[in-house]
């Protein structure tokens, strides 16, 4: 009699196959910190480098800067580390170096303009922006708790943007909130709160937005009960910004759009109808308002004013400041874009990169901003989650589009629309935004890795 069961010749028994044990991703949290101490480390050269280039020593606040900016970057790593260890490495570090190279480009600037010295309140700013970004990641635990509210935020979107058109103009747009010397710019928070809005009801609607309705040509419209909320927010919010005056954020707002409703139809007639659209906008606010009418004459006749005996305006300065930069710079402090005028430190800063930093390091900071853009759409695109799929895609074309349109502008590629360039630019409400931003990628991308851990095998 024999016992059941399989063998080899030599009788030695064989086990059963064995699924083998799925292997838990690396969380990759010290790659984080390894990049952060570099984060910290170029700024702090660089100011530095500004000390060195105008006074000939090390600037005396260089010790206590590098401390703060490396304190708040840990204090942001080891809530990531605590609530967000799945997240992408990457992320938190390209934040902290372009915020830093911001203070250190505000500060070479304020060098030359000793009675309004604008580093001190950026830094304040930059560490409410790192409170924010702390509190976004401890206590949003995940980022489909934001689909519940998607019209309260478009309700808080409209109201913030509405709030401008009743206090005074500043240099021709209606965008600030000033009271008692304190200025607040709403329509930095509104372009976040409608990324919420745009995600959420485009998820709930992107079957009946991609298959219903009537096909023209090569575009798939949908129905108009589909269709018409979402358009009116944006019409709504768009024709605000337009009494406003404020073209770039109606620029920024309606690529949003367009690029969110393509990503959920999956139709790229959207594009084209798109382009049509901003096309046939831009002519007629050109014709209409001599706002942008007096900037789109300046972007197509930069040097007219230099002609006319009244020397450079600020669009022939900034392109100046470009040729004068060459590849490698002129170094930094040793530019001359404070030339440009009032706006030097926030529409115009990139002037002052490139000219100091020279072509190498304007590309050095575009691919920064690229890779930050391209880390979340990775995300967006590794969730199963048609909300947070679309979250992640909006927020970073927020960061695309405004990056798009300010360094088109400076550099005379499109006309000029006066918006912050992220991290880098003065201005409170924009840094606080920005780092509003990068703690949502944090979450989407911890979400989008997380689902796939011990899922992998060997």
């Amino acid at each position: 009699m024999t016992k059941a069961g399989t063998g080899t010749g030599t009788g030695t028994a064989v086990a059963a196959d064995v699924p083998a044990p799925a292997l838990r991703l690396p969380r990759r949290r010290g790659i984080e910190l390894s990049l952060i101490v570099v984060a910290v480390l170029l700024p702090v050269c660089g100011y530095c480098a500004v000390g060195l280039a105008r006074h000939g020593a090390l600037p005396p606040g260089a010790a206590g800067y590098g401390a703060g900016l490396g304190v708040l970057a840990l204090l942001a790593h080891l809530a990531v580390r605590l609530r967000a260890p799945y997240a992408d490495p990457l992320l938190l570090p390209i934040g902290v170096l372009l915020n830093g190279l911001g203070l250190v480009l505000i500060y070479r600037l304020d060098l030359e303009t000793p009675a309004d010295r604008a580093a001190p309140a950026q830094l304040v700013w930059s560490t409410l922006g790192v409170a924010l970004f702390i509190g976004v990641v401890f206590f949003l635990r995940d980022h489909r708790f934001l689909q519940r509210y998607a019209y309260v935020c478009v309700a808080v979107a409209l109201a913030l943007l509405t709030l401008p058109i009743f206090f005074p103009a500043v240099n021709g747009a209606r965008i600030w909130i000033r009271i008692a010397g304190f200025s607040i710019q709403p329509g930095e928070f509104a372009k976040v709160l409608l990324a919420v809005f745009f995600a959420a009801y485009l998820a709930a609607n992107r079957n009946a937005l991609a298959y219903t309705g009537r096909r023209i040509w090569l575009l798939q419209l949908p129905t108009g009960r589909v269709l018409g909320p979402v358009l009116a927010i944006w019409l709504l919010s768009v024709g605000v910004l337009v009494l406003e005056r404020d073209l770039g954020t109606s620029l920024l707002f309606f690529g949003l759009f367009v690029v969110m409703l393509y990503v959920a139809t999956g139709r790229t007639g959207w594009i084209a109808v798109g382009l049509l659209l901003a096309v046939l906008g831009a002519v007629a606010v050109a014709r209409l308002e001599p706002h942008v009418h007096g900037r789109i004459e300046d972007w197509l006749h930069p040097f007219a004013t230099i002609d006319a005996g009244q020397g450079p305006n600020q669009v022939a300065q900034s392109l100046f400041a470009f040729a004068a930069g060459g590849v490698l710079g002129t170094g930094l402090g040793l530019g001359h874009s404070v030339l440009i005028g009032f706006a030097v430190k926030s529409d115009f800063i990139l002037a002052t990169a490139g000219e100091e930093l020279g072509l190498a390091g304007l590309t050095a900071i575009f691919l920064l901003y690229a890779l930050l853009v391209e880390r979340g759409y990775r995300a967006g695109l590794a969730l199963r989650d048609p909300f947070g799929r679309l979250l992640a895609v909006g927020l970073a074309s927020i960061v695309a589009l405004q990056v798009f349109v300010i360094a088109g502008g400076v550099t005379g590629l499109i006309p000029l629309t006066g918006m912050a360039m992220p991290f880098l630019a003065q201005g409170g409400s924009s840094v606080v935004t920005n780092w509003a931003i990068v703690a949502l990628l944090i979450r989407v991308s911890h979400a989008a890795r997380k689902q796939y851990d011990g899922q992998v095998g060997p």
